[in-house]
């Protein structure tokens, strides 16, 4: 098996193991944790594990002056993106959340052009388009009720938070040339200060109450956290970012699969094509030039075909 074969399998697992969460996340809301008290418990429960990754590697986890205030910054985005999801779960299914929530390179890209003045082609204008008419679809049903707005805002906040750092994370010199562990452990431990401060602020600390909610606490913190952070990590070393950016299209498509199959959540012929409309917005902005050079590589595949000719 080649690399670039590797790459892929990696970059879907990557994916598909984020799409996790709410299979793990729902069982928790059902016995009456809040979304704060699941998301303290996922990020605590990640830290010791992604500490374990990083000293296997013999890495350090002493922190420069400098990169403390960036680090704390995008602990804060990272927890407010995370907390704006998790709260998404209950207004409305986890599979519609986790789509809507995938506009976050769209808005990436405005930010891009907006504050650093960079082209915004009319590629990704047309992307955003279509994007806006696939959420308009899913946000009603075929009854032609509309989802709830408490719903659609809290992933508006989830995708923008997340928008914000990505783009600092790019921009930051700080952070440049900073190991991804290193970085995701002191993100995932200044976001932790987010739901360890409300939960002290209203006593809302929920813990679980049986052996298999503590396992799903557990599930997230390896899964759709330490285990696929990992696998982005490997996936891009072998396939570069942009075709593991591409492939983050199985995150919402796995959120979906398990909401249809295991929690009973329902989608409309609508809200289908709305899903398909996101997905594939996304997919050529994500893409790029790119998309047309594989475009190029597959017509060459079929020499024979004359498209446009008799």
């Amino acid at each position: 098996m080649n690399s670039k074969v590797k790459g892929y399998i990696f970059g879907v697992l990557a994916a598909a193991t984020y799409g996790m969460n709410p299979l793990f996340a729902l069982p928790l809301y059902d016995e009456g944790l809040n979304a704060n008290s699941v998301l303290l418990l996922r990020y605590f429960a990640a830290l010791p594990i992604l500490w374990a990754m990083i000293a296997m590697r013999g890495r350090s986890l002493k922190l420069r002056r400098c990169e403390i205030v960036p680090l704390v910054a995008l602990g804060l985005m990272m927890g407010l993106s995370s907390y704006g999801l998790f709260a998404s779960y209950t207004y409305m299914d986890a599979g519609v959340a986790s789509t809507l929530l995938f506009v976050y390179p769209l808005m990436v890209a405005l930010m891009m052009a907006v504050i650093y003045h960079e082209r915004l082609s009319a590629q990704t204008l047309v992307c955003l388009t279509v994007a806006l008419c696939g959420i308009w679809l899913l946000s009603r049903n075929s009854a032609g009720v509309t989802l709830s707005a408490a719903g659609i805002g809290w992933v508006a906040v989830s995708a923008l938070s997340y928008a914000i750092y990505i783009v600092a994370v790019n921009r930051i010199p700080a952070m440049r040339g900073m190991p991804t562990l290193k970085l995701t452990f002191y993100v995932l431990l200044f976001g932790l200060t987010i739901f360890a401060s409300k939960a002290l602020a209203d006593n809302s600390l929920q813990l679980p109450s049986s052996p298999g909610s503590w396992a799903c606490v557990g599930a997230l913190a390896l899964l759709p956290t330490a285990l696929s952070l990992t696998l982005t990590t490997v996936a891009i070393q072998y396939i570069g970012s942009t075709p593991t950016a591409i492939l983050g299209v199985f995150e919402p498509v796995t959120a979906v699969i398990f909401g249809i199959t295991v929690f009973g959540e329902t989608l409309t012929e609508r809200q289908t094509v709305g899903l398909v409309l996101v997905l594939a917005a996304v997919t050529v902005v994500v893409a790029g030039g790119n998309l047309t050079h594989h475009l190029i590589r597959l017509k060459k595949m079929f020499p024979s075909l004359r498209i446009g000719k008799k």
